[in-house]
């Protein structure tokens, strides 16, 4: 009867300070979920749940490069930085070219 007591499978991942910080330098370099996924040999699942904290942050940072590269972008004179300007406003705070002008 004890054998029905086990649980069969693998042994629960418990992560390594190692692999956290290396699961948040991958997000925050723009890796994938299923990259970090096959460099760790976990499942989706098991990344989610066991390293949330480092995907938010990796993604935290990964959003903050991407903004100031686009701010700095912006801050030219040049074809570029107008296109710049547009995605920031669209992507940020939901601007959009063909809206109607406020009344006034």
């Amino acid at each position: 009867m004890e054998h029905l007591k086990r649980k069969g499978g693998r042994p629960p991942h418990e992560p390594s300070p190692t692999d956290r910080r290396l699961v948040e330098v991958l997000t925050a370099e723009g890796l994938s979920q299923r990259e970090i996924c096959s460099i760790l040999a976990v499942t989706p699942k098991t990344l989610r749940l066991r390293y949330r904290e480092e995907l938010d942050r990796g993604s935290a940072h990964l959003e903050a490069s991407l903004a100031m590269h686009l701010y700095r972008l912006a801050g030219g004179k040049s074809a570029v930085a107008l296109r710049a300007i547009k995605f920031i406003l669209k992507a940020r705070f939901g601007w959009s070219e063909f809206a109607p002008r406020p009344a006034g």
